[in-house]
């Protein structure tokens, strides 16, 4: 007769779930280490307790605290009955969390115990194909489609990979099968972005935006949600634009000998698809440089600490206006320790630079706490930025839920860069302003510059940084493309698309004048 393992539990199902609660609440309020200190202390009470391990487990990875995490998803292996579903389970929360060492682990693990699991494999080589070890990942591919040759993530990987090694014909026939076997809506929009940009190489413009538009098709069902959050940030990031004055931005700039000692802060922003990748890869390659790549560190662990204890509907400016001394200092000490969790490793006297064109609308808030903060805005001509968004995949998020239509991507470029055409006049902190055309007609003059702006000596290295950018780990959705040398060929696209892009040049033409490129 099999006994039953009873579960050694000493709280009820009712307080639990009350503990749960509290902590999914303090993380939605980005309050990180009480929701971390709740999910901890259920653990202790419900042990055997896989959902809570898990949960904390993410809490840590999510917090860059990789070792944490691997200590809980450890325990939850250990507990799990089907030992093989829970180890590609927490692979996969690992690498959405960025541990791709961990995740490499963890389904190597899975394909030891169970050697036909085509969903592994591919997992296994899409964490290979982020640490460029295309032809792991290759392998991994070729043998989950030996298993399943009718697998759409393994179709898509594969053809991904063949578009990499430059094999555009063997990439588009896996996306065409891809297709055919219609996979669920995220992956089905990725085969089409995929196919589009093999047909935008091929001179086929039309098929290129038709297949687009159908990825696009696929995502809007599931944006509402994302489209909502967009909507509401929107309506605050309005209300910080219009309520900003130089006076105001002034008396922040003056207020850095109180916030002393200072730090070196660049902001690398602008638009995204305006070459702030290719920039970053650059400037990261000299070694008295340090990068922050999109991450929401000044968000989450410099801004909304200030917000303790104030309504939630308090706006941006209030925040910031209310904020003490000792709050700003605890804001700019928050911001750095957690920098320094994200890129596990000492910061020291290096120049910290924040890769993240989301902060181009939160420049004043990066003013307020970090008055010494220099700006760097990469820019590139808008009609080519909207097209480039367009046609990129990106997971559905309040960010890029604003590329679902042409139309829509640019309403965000005119907001976000409306933001800073507003604010630029008005700020004394030193800024400049990089043109990606620039940069891929002449690189070194533009990164002699750059680099003099920055107050750093002249390295050669940083002419090399697509070699440097092989030997990191990229989070940009370009990953691929920085590890090249220099291509022109994304300049002017946009002219393939005119048709497309007719009904809303009217609206890109003043930032098209401003930043010097034709009407």
């Amino acid at each position: 007769m099999a006994m039953k393992l009873k579960r050694n539990t000493l709280v009820s199902p009712n307080a639990l779930s009350r503990m749960l609660e509290d902590a999914n609440r303090a993380w939605q309020r980005k309050d990180f280490e009480r929701a971390i200190a709740g999910l901890e202390r259920a653990s202790r009470l419900d042990p055997a307790n896989c959902g809570v391990l898990r949960g904390l487990g993410q809490m840590y990875g999510l917090r860059y605290d990789y070792a944490a995490a691997e200590r809980c998803f450890e325990k939850v292996v250990r507990i799990a009955p089907n030992k093989a579903d829970m180890l590609l389970g927490v692979g996969k929360q690992s690498f959405d969390f960025g541990a791709y060492e961990l995740a490499e682990r963890y389904l190597r693990r899975v394909i030891e115990q169970n050697n036909s699991s085509a969903e592994a494999l591919v997992r296994l080589g899409e964490v290979y194909e982020r640490v460029r070890r295309l032809d792991d990942a290759a392998a991994a591919a070729d043998r989950a489609l030996t298993l399943n040759a009718s697998s759409a993530p393994a179709l898509l990987l594969r053809a991904r990979l063949y578009r990499q090694a430059g094999q555009a014909g063997d990439a588009e026939r896996l996306l065409r099968s891809c297709l055919q076997v219609k996979p669920e809506p995220t992956l089905g929009a990725q085969a089409w972005c995929e196919l589009g940009a093999l047909l935008d190489r091929q001179g086929a413009f039309d098929e290129a935006m038709n297949a687009f538009l159908a990825a696009k098709e696929l995502l809007i069902p599931l944006a509402a949600p994302a489209l909502l959050e967009l909507q509401t940030i929107r309506e605050r990031l309005q209300a910080l634009r219009t309520g900003l004055s130089a006076e105001l931005l002034h008396q922040w700039f003056d207020a850095a000998p109180g916030l002393a000692p200072t730090r070196r802060l660049v902001l690398l922003g602008g638009h995204p698809r305006s070459g702030t990748t290719l920039l970053e890869q650059v400037l990261d390659s000299h070694p008295d440089m340090v990068s922050l790549e999109e991450t929401t560190v000044f968000y989450d662990d410099a801004y909304m600490p200030l917000t303790r204890g104030r309504p939630d509907n308090d706006s941006f400016l209030s925040v910031v206006q209310a904020a003490s001394p000792s709050a700003l200092q605890h804001a700019r000490a928050g911001y750095f320790r957690t920098a320094e969790q994200f890129l596990r490793q000492p910061i020291g006297s290096r120049l910290l630079m924040d890769k993240n064109p989301s902060l181009t609308f939160l420049i004043p808030l990066l003013i307020r706490i970090f008055p010494e903060i220099k700006l760097l805005i990469a820019l590139r001509d808008p009609r080519d930025v909207c097209l480039s968004c367009f046609m990129q995949y990106m997971p559905l998020t309040q960010g890029s839920a604003a590329y679902l239509s042409l139309e829509a991507t640019v309403e965000d470029y005119t907001a976000l860069m409306g933001m800073w055409t507003t604010i630029a006049p008005l700020i004394k902190n030193p800024f400049l302003e990089v043109r990606y055309e620039d940069m891929v007609e002449a690189l070194e003059p533009v990164a002699r510059r750059t680099l003099d702006f920055l107050g750093i000596s002249w390295d050669a290295r940083v002419l090399g940084f697509d070699e440097h950018a092989r030997q990191k780990v990229v989070r940009s959705p370009t990953y691929a493309d920085v590890a090249k040398p220099i291509y022109k060929s994304a300049v002017g696209r946009w002219r393939n698309y005119q048709k497309h892009l007719e009904p809303y040049l009217q609206a890109l033409a003043p930032f098209a004048q401003a930043f010097g490129y034709e009407s």
